[in-house]
């Protein structure tokens, strides 16, 4: 499934909107599991991992509407540690979050590069505005100026094209000319010459649409011998390279891309809870079942065996509810 479809396919949620829903009810139910001595964490998962972003919100109104206290903060200073931080994520509104994921890898100590790459690459243009807006909504400034301030050379440059969105073009028709010529110039640009331009690179991979890049992919094959990401890989380094590949991945599958950040997420010492969090609540009401499946036919066991071998606790609870049945 290339990107561009990724965003229509309804079977693809794991969070759905519960029928019959009341905030009122909901709100009283968080509002006792937090009340006095103790929190009631289970009853916070049962809540909130079973609606959906725009019932959560309604939720968050009922509760001040009813006890005069605003529900984020009030999760904030029940719960901690991980099981906080996505319990909080669930409560953003998808395009604030996403903002606000982008502004702690721009702004936090040292830049998270990775952050920055896997959500510029994966979203659409549409999608991309949005987040801009919101960024400079909460933040009160220029996304595309905060990341030139904080990034410098090719790696500025490919994520500067990235958020124009303009491989945004959906329409099927390929020009087979220029899908060649493209992938004669990227030939010339790499495989060809000591040291890579760079430029054409980013050019051609930010610029193109999916539909058209698929057929540049198969063109440079037969004229390099080799594959796109190899070229990349022995051209570029560090994390111009994983930009490029990024793009590369979301382009030729969009679900695999999400699943392999998953597994690489968990696997080996250590998790790395950002990713975890942040992919899991932001693709669950949109493409997440599709993800579960092709992160089983990619590594041979499903996407909730690994949360089970790698997370614990409430954590390890909330996540497995919004991931939801296996494959």
């Amino acid at each position: 499934m290339a990107w561009w479809k990724a965003w229509i396919e309804q079977e693809g949620v794991t969070v759905k909107s519960s029928s019959h829903f009341n905030p009122d009810p909901d709100a009283e139910t968080l509002y006792k599991a937090m009340k006095g001595i103790g929190t009631n964490e289970q009853a916070i998962i049962d809540v909130l991992t079973k609606r959906s972003n725009a019932q959560r919100q309604q939720i968050a109104k009922s509760f001040k509407a009813q006890f005069g206290k605003d529900l984020t903060e009030t999760l904030k200073s029940e719960l901690s540690g991980k099981f906080e931080r996505l319990i909080v994520a669930l409560m953003y509104l998808p395009y604030r979050y996403e903002a606000k994921e982008l502004h702690d890898a721009i702004k936090g100590l040292g830049t998270k590069e990775g952050v920055i790459i896997e959500i510029l690459a994966s979203r659409t243009k549409n999608q991309l505005q949005e987040i801009m807006k919101a960024y400079e909504e909460d933040y009160g400034s220029s996304l595309e100026e905060d990341i030139q301030a904080d990034t410098s050379g090719y790696l500025e440059r490919i994520l500067v094209c990235l958020l124009q969105g303009s491989r945004d073009d959906v329409s099927s028709f390929v020009d087979p000319g220029l899908a060649l010529q493209d992938a004669q110039d990227l030939y010339a640009a790499g495989e060809k010459i000591c040291g890579t331009d760079d430029m054409k690179f980013i050019t051609i991979l930010c610029t193109r649409s999916a539909t058209h890049l698929l057929r540049v992919f198969e063109e440079y094959e037969k004229i390099a011998n080799k594959s796109i990401e190899d070229s990349i890989k022995s051209e570029t380094h560090g994390s111009l390279e994983e930009a490029m590949l990024t793009v590369v991945k979301c382009t030729r599958n969009l679900h695999s891309y999400f699943a392999e950040r998953l597994y690489y997420a968990m696997k080996g010492a250590g998790t790395h809870d950002g990713t975890l969090i942040r992919n899991i609540v932001s693709r669950s009401e949109i493409d997440l079942n599709l993800i579960k499946c092709h992160f089983k036919k990619m590594y041979g066991k499903t996407l909730s065996s690994m949360i089970m071998e790698d997370t614990s606790g409430d954590y390890k609870n909330a996540l497995l509810s919004l991931v939801g049945s296996d494959p």
